[in-house]
């Protein structure tokens, strides 16, 4: 037996084991439960809860007047406020960002800027810190001024916001959003509740890279293993984060976490480790509006923190790069191998690894409402994933760290 046919077969086991044995990750079920028509799903909480919300924004003019308005218009029962803090932007968005508040009206919004980032700190998770603090002293201000220490439920209303939603400045939420990820959160006594919003799929390199990055981010992190409570998997998608504000205090949020580029990560598994309960799944009503129309594009958003999410390990670069070739693109290449050589073991093995491949694909493209002709291009993306880990790495080799938006991070001095 050759040497290509044993890799064939490795890549079929592998195939086989990444299906049964590594969380189900192919599976797009793990959804938000909403409370349907017939009163069925969580029940209301006895009193609803003070949220903040705090949105990061940097130079987001762009796509402000599609996500802002949204969360706006939140239809959400309890005193809730939206705080944006504009971290340096030279285009406008503060400015845009009370614009478009005095025209939709809604929610209250408080727009301020944090100045630049302290040592150590992502510009991020500064600009997050600043709106967590501001939140919580003008809600406690307010609930001092309207005469109320306790609410319905009991809680201490002097403590502050009992809610951070942190989302980015390009997520847009439908009306019953908040409602929604309170009613999860305060009915299963969750922590952090995070919904992966479904990012804009429109171009043709979109249609190819989009849904695969959502795919491999569930086989890193198999949504069904983050959610158990005594599991080790820890992961959240930072566009969309329910934050209890005790879960935030009890783990040091965001100062435990203040050089991390994959914040949210580091947040689920800040949270998790000081004993919080989290939970992560696709979102119905959630979406980025931002656009990745051209493949540089979607290359740097995906090259910026591939390096980073390897802990700038060379080793865990060359395992991931040979991981990635012989579970993705051994199949079709033994395949190809076997139609020219004659060999139908060879054939065989590979179109079956294939198959499963593609099958494992379907559900996320049908997520995304893409044609199913995509499935058995996974390889193809596969291999673009894989120079763009490699560039990653050459980047931060050269100094170039990860680099967003005209700043660019070293390697942390310590994990968080």
């Amino acid at each position: 037996m050759s040497a290509l046919m044993w890799i064939a077969a490795g890549s079929l086991a592998a195939w086989l084991w990444l299906l049964l044995g590594q969380g189900f990750f192919w599976r797009t079920d793990v959804r938000l439960p909403r409370r349907g028509p017939d009163d069925s799903g969580p029940p209301e909480p006895a009193a609803w809860p003070s949220v903040a919300v705090v949105v990061p924004a940097r130079d987001e003019s762009a796509v402000l007047p599609a996500s802002l308005p949204s969360l706006l218009a939140q239809d959400y029962p309890g005193p809730a406020e939206i705080f944006l803090i504009d971290d340096g932007s030279s285009d406008g968005t503060g400015k845009l960002a009370r614009e478009l508040a005095e025209e939709y009206g809604g929610l209250p919004l408080t727009v301020d800027s944090p100045g630049d980032p302290g040592p150590g700190w992502t510009g991020k998770l500064w600009a997050v810190r600043h709106g967590m603090a501001l939140a919580t002293t003008r809600i406690a201000a307010d609930r001092k001024d309207n005469g109320d220490h306790r609410d319905d439920g009991g809680r201490k209303d002097d403590a502050g916001v009992d809610y951070l939603l942190l989302t980015d400045a390009d997520i847009a939420h439908e009306p019953d959003s908040l409602r929604e990820l309170v009613r999860a959160a305060e009915a299963n006594g969750l922590d952090l509740v995070s919904q992966m919003a479904r990012l804009r799929v429109a171009t043709g390199w979109e249609r190819l890279i989009v849904p695969a990055f959502v795919y491999f981010f569930a086989q890193l992190y198999p949504f069904r293993w983050v959610n158990r409570p005594r599991g080790r998997t820890a992961a959240a998608a930072g566009g969309c984060v329910l934050l209890r504000r005790e879960a935030a205090e009890r783990a040091g949020i965001p100062e435990t976490i203040r050089q991390s580029v994959i914040d949210d990560v580091a947040l689920a598994r800040t949270v998790k480790r000081s004993g919080g309960r989290i939970w992560l799944g696709l979102a119905d009503r959630v979406d980025s509006v931002r656009p990745y129309p051209r493949l540089g594009e979607l290359w740097r958003m995906v090259s910026r923190s591939a390096y980073t999410q390897l802990r700038h390990n060379p080793l865990l670069l060359l395992m991931t790069v040979a991981g990635l070739a012989v579970v993705y693109l051994v199949p079709p290449a033994a395949v190809v191998a076997g139609v020219l050589t004659g060999r139908p073991t060879l054939l065989s093995l590979g179109a079956a690894a294939w198959v499963l491949m593609t099958g494992s694909y379907i559900p996320m493209l049908r997520y995304y409402r893409q044609t199913l002709w995509l499935a058995p291009l996974l390889p193809l993306t596969a291999l673009l994933y894989l120079l763009m880990t490699v560039d990653s790495a050459v980047r931060h080799l050269l100094g170039q760290g990860a680099a967003w938006k005209g700043r660019t991070y070293a390697r942390p001095s310590s994990a968080p």
